[in-house]
């Protein structure tokens, strides 16, 4: 995932500025994303990590709880990375902030491409969706009352995921159970022939055949589809193409620009500590709110 740039800002707090530049690190390294990470504490939660949920090396999530959890809506969240990279261990930070809102939240990995296409990172994001539907109850979540959380290419999985008819009930989850699906800023509707991610797709496919906004279902849940108003990665038009896909279906929709983000930044303000840089932790935890 190419690098976005953001503006210096020399009076931002020093763990601030640590933390940004190692989410920007583990944008293009696996393994980089600790610096961030010591800035949270997952103490006094419930961690459950390497929770297999299908037979390949990367077919595994971490689990957060609040303590004491009773009936509390499920979340799972999706990393991004060009389908090519990326990894659960960056995103502890997006585990501990909604954990810590009261959701039990599944931080998973897919399979990569080239080596795995579309629809195989598709299919594990329900796979892994089912997994936590059916522990929801052992981490004080509640089965039916769950949510999809994306960044990047991990939006653009969940999206899917849930839109497209075909994946939910491959993977044995009820379509009623799904309350809701955020995409921050995923590439929803774009002609990969033109770029470098179109490894992560079939030779000889078109945008027709996998983009999600042409399969939307009209009983799809409602979407939280935000974009970073700095956003060079992935360009504004993929959220409006899919907010128009979704009006025409009849789903509700609401697509929010989140000033002075940019591609990057935009799931660094998840974190607690990075809630200074915009809102996308208000407005993810307004959303499930909502629609629980």
């Amino acid at each position: 995932m190419p690098r976005s740039a953001f503006p210096r800002r020399p009076f931002l707090p020093l763990l601030g500025v640590l933390a940004l530049g190692a989410v920007l690190t583990a944008c293009s390294q696996r393994s980089a994303g600790g610096f961030l990470n010591v800035a949270i504490s997952t103490r006094g939660l419930r961690v459950v990590t390497d929770q297999r949920y299908g037979p390949d090396a990367r077919n595994v999530l971490d689990v957060y709880a609040p303590p004491n959890a009773r009936n509390a809506p499920v979340v799972l969240f999706v990393h991004g990375g060009s389908w090519q990279g990326g990894d659960k261990a960056i995103y502890r930070f997006v585990g501990d902030s909604l954990a810590r809102a009261g959701y039990v939240t599944g931080v998973m990995n897919y399979r990569l491409a080239p080596q795995n296409r579309y629809p195989t990172f598709v299919q594990d994001t329900a796979a892994a969706l089912r997994w936590l539907r059916d522990h929801a109850k052992t981490f004080g979540g509640d089965p039916d009352d769950l949510f999809v959380v994306g960044h990047s290419a991990g939006g653009f999985n969940a999206v899917e995921a849930v839109d497209n008819e075909r994946w939910l009930r491959e993977a044995g989850v009820p379509i009623s159970a799904v309350r809701g699906v955020v995409g921050i800023a995923g590439p929803y509707s774009y002609d990969f022939r033109d770029f470098p991610s179109r490894v992560a797709f079939p030779e000889g496919s078109t945008p027709d055949q996998v983009m999600p906004d042409r399969h939307v279902r009209q009983d799809a849940p409602p979407h939280l589809l935000l974009v970073a108003a700095n956003d060079t990665t992935v360009y504004p038009q993929n959220a409006l193409n899919m907010e128009a896909a979704l009006k025409k279906a009849g789903v509700p929709v609401t697509r929010t620009v989140l000033p002075r983000l940019n591609h990057i930044t935009i799931v660094a303000a998840l974190a607690r500590p990075l809630t200074f840089l915009g809102g996308t932790r208000q407005q993810v935890i307004d959303f499930i709110e909502k629609h629980r």
